[in-house]
């Protein structure tokens, strides 16, 4: 048996869960949301275009991803230059703590930050107490801001640090030497240096906010409209269910995180072409 044979072989297992997991339950959900009163149609599609309920959800959950994304990388970015800065021991401890808190989601979180920011929250009666706040109320849009952020920004951190390396020490001696100022450099330099690095960076940040569900249900339940919300009503909901809506529903999810991605590598193809 050749080599590509055995190498086929060995990877067949993982063919096999891609089948199982990947590729036949999305084949099945593609059929499902194409699916209404047992016979073919768009009428999923059509009702989902035409209700503002449903395009509300879908304005919340962007606004939501793209803030959240914004503020993720707007913090990550700094943060990540200085730890450059620092021991590497204490850039251990750090990249250890965001390795954590980028992976410390759902219910879990949710319940860590209304035991401190809850209504009768440990900081929330802190913040009180000083007189810096008169209420907090961490179960709306501005809690999963709060709450989304924190893991953003441990994400942004983790994918970002890695990608300053490509900004060497040579190459900010010489800029140093040239008289280039900090602010220039970075905006005429650094930044287009690290380009396609921040932009793959913020594509996995908003896919990572679009995508959350345990958490925004477990803080927010139905107080916000977000359209993973709405699916998981969709589909268990005790009033009012709809499998082959929430199927047509995520297919629409997967078209606006898919689109991000499509663009972000055509556009780091095109820049590689031009500088080869």
């Amino acid at each position: 048996m050749t080599r590509s044979r055995w190498m086929i072989l060995a990877l067949a297992p993982l063919f096999a869960v891609l089948l199982l997991f990947e590729v036949l339950p999305l084949c099945a959900v593609v059929m499902s949301s194409f699916s209404r009163g047992g016979h073919w149609s768009f009428g999923n599609y059509a009702e989902l275009i035409g209700s503002g309920y449903h395009r509300g959800a879908f304005v919340t959950s962007l606004w939501l991803s793209l803030f959240t994304t914004l503020l993720g990388m707007g913090l990550a970015l700094p943060i990540s230059r200085l730890l450059q800065r620092v021991p590497e021991g204490i850039q251990t401890l750090i990249l250890t703590y965001s390795n954590i808190g980028a992976n410390f989601t759902g219910f879990p979180l949710a319940f860590a930050f209304i035991i401190m920011f809850g209504l009768s929250g440990s900081f929330t009666l802190l913040l009180k107490a000083a007189g810096l706040i008169d209420d907090l109320n961490i179960y709306s849009i501005g809690g999963l801001v709060l709450v989304y952020s924190y893991f953003q920004i441990c994400l942004g951190i983790l994918v970002i640090f890695p990608s300053l390396s490509a900004i060497t020490p040579e190459i900010e001696e010489a800029a140093k030497l040239l008289g280039v100022s900090r602010l220039t450099f970075w905006r005429r330099i650094g930044l287009p240096i690290l380009a396609p690095s921040l932009l793959g960076a913020s594509v996995l940040l908003f896919a990572n906010a679009m995508g959350t569900y345990a958490t925004a249900f477990a803080l927010a339940g139905g107080n916000v409209n977000l359209v993973t919300i709405h699916i998981g009503e969709l589909v268990a909901g005790d009033v009012y269910s709809d499998p082959n809506l929430a199927d047509a529903l995520s297919m629409i999810l997967v078209v606006t995180l898919i689109l991000p991605i499509v663009a972000q590598q055509i556009w780091a193809k095109r820049r590689a072409r031009r500088a080869s």
